[in-house]
């Protein structure tokens, strides 16, 4: 996330590298500032994730005034009872040596 009114085109390819290399699937830009021209472009040349349950910008930027109004970033969901969903599940913590608080 980038809170200063100093975003550009650089910092949108630096996400677009750093997803790629993670070989992640998405990256999400969120800035206070408004994207500039150049940065929307950076981002559409990305291309897109193909999910198989649909299309998704591979880089998405949006501002924090748009999360307050209500977007949502575009990932997939998967199909109902397919345990697919657009997050990696964290491994279950082992609480077996785990005290009583009381």
């Amino acid at each position: 996330m980038k809170g200063g009114e100093n975003v550009n085109v650089a910092m949108v390819r630096d996400l677009a590298h750093v997803v790629d290399s993670e070989k992640a699937k998405i990256g999400v830009f969120i800035t206070l500032a408004e994207p500039t021209g150049p940065m929307k472009t950076e981002a559409v040349k990305t291309g897109f994730y193909d999910s198989g349950y649909g299309k998704f910008p591979k880089i998405q930027i949006i501002t924090i005034r748009e999360l307050l109004d209500g977007k949502k970033v575009e990932i997939p969901f998967g199909a109902s009872g397919s345990g697919v969903t657009g997050f990696k599940k964290a491994k279950a913590e082992d609480t077996s040596q785990q005290g009583k608080l009381i």
